[in-house]
């Protein structure tokens, strides 16, 4: 073989390989579509299933005025539809509460007081980019509905799960709004609220009118800032130890000791950042494939003093230096959540793009 021949021979050796690594990832891509096309065929398959032994199933209008359409989803003890509101003429979510028939009397209370007391906060909340809650009746002694404001898209743990990662201008129209919702609870609301189970799950994503927009739902674990509870410099005591979603929640949470932890809207930021993290690099910032057990057996948070950032995606520094702030490990030295509606990276114009074939289209007004 001659000098010349070898030279031809490597160069179809290295076009063999280009073609390969090209059909390597035309077929990852491919698989990543079906694996996508199977979760949505998976989630319909789960949805008609609890449709079909839903004890509401059969009830076509609740309190003489709901017409109950389709079952949304289902969690706990509760499920919700999407239902018509024959009398306002308009599409509403029912979140159906049901008490389980051998409980004791007093969980049944305890469970009674609980959402009574996420109704009596979220009725008073009128804001943009929260969920409107309508109505709130009893079905019959075991089960109660709170009527909702109906968005018509998924949720964006959803969205992550078949997209895996959202550009960081899109992801930053995200905590925006969420910020400037959560700015609303802390300004606005008397007393402030405390959200404490920000998650992607609880942001949810519209479809129509490519409307741009998301709306944070489910209070169910909020808090409210009582002047007599709540002190500026330490916050107020968290009565509620163990319950939310652990991969979102600050280090100050899960300490253990004589007298409860204090907390403040800065656990909100902390779930921003998380959030934020997730949206840029498709995975969770701390215990990412760890079960909630193993973050408490582990201690996965109150060891997460500092974050790391994957070399990919691409993300400006920017948002690295934001997120760094919102995951600040002392709580001390954390913004609350008025200081981050003032964060710079939230307040500058970012450069106009092209709109990409992964653009959301969010929750309309």
């Amino acid at each position: 073989m001659t000098l010349q021949d070898w030279y031809e021979y490597d160069e179809v050796l290295r076009f063999r390989q280009l073609t390969l690594k090209r059909e390597e990832c035309d077929l990852a891509q491919d698989l990543e579509k079906l694996d996508r096309e199977r979760n949505v065929h998976i989630r319909e398959l789960k949805r008609l299933y609890n449709e079909d032994h839903s004890r509401f199933n059969k009830n076509n209008v609740l309190n003489e005025r709901y017409l109950l359409l389709t079952l949304i989803g289902k969690g706990g003890f509760s499920e919700v539809h999407r239902a018509f509101d024959l009398r306002e003429q308009r599409y509403v979510a029912c979140k159906i509460h049901q008490l389980n028939k051998e409980w004791k009397d007093e969980k049944k209370v305890n469970h009674i007081k609980h959402a009574l007391r996420e109704y009596n906060i979220h009725k008073h909340l009128e804001h943009k980019r929260i969920v409107k809650l309508f109505d709130v009746f009893e079905i019959d002694t075991n089960s109660f509905c709170t009527v909702l404001e109906y968005c018509d898209g998924n949720d964006l743990d959803f969205f992550l799960k078949q997209n895996k990662t959202i550009p960081e201008k899109e992801a930053r129209s995200i905590i925006m709004q969420t910020v400037n919702a959560l700015k609303y609870l802390n300004s606005e609301t008397k007393p402030p609220v405390i959200h404490y189970d920000l998650k992607p799950g609880n942001v949810l994503l519209g479809t129509r009118n490519n409307s741009g927009e998301i709306k944070i739902t489910d209070f169910g674990l909020s808090k409210q800032m009582h002047e007599d509870a709540f002190d500026a410099d330490d916050g107020m005591d968290l009565t509620s130890q163990g319950a939310g979603t652990y991969w979102y929640l600050p280090p100050e949470v899960f300490v253990q000791g004589p007298n409860p932890p204090k907390i403040s809207s800065k656990v909100d930021v902390w779930s921003v950042g998380c959030i934020f993290y997730q949206c840029l690099y498709g995975r969770k910032p701390y215990g990412h494939n760890l079960s909630q057990a193993a973050i408490l057996e582990n201690q996965t948070i109150l060891n997460a003093k500092d974050v790391q950032f994957p070399n990919r995606p691409q993300v400006s520094n920017e948002a690295k230096l934001f997120i760094r702030r919102c995951l600040t490990y002392q709580a001390r030295d954390r913004p609350d959540v008025l200081q981050l509606s003032e964060d710079e990276y939230l307040k500058s114009y970012p450069k106009r793009t092209t709109a990409t074939t992964s653009s959301l289209l969010f929750c309309p007004k």
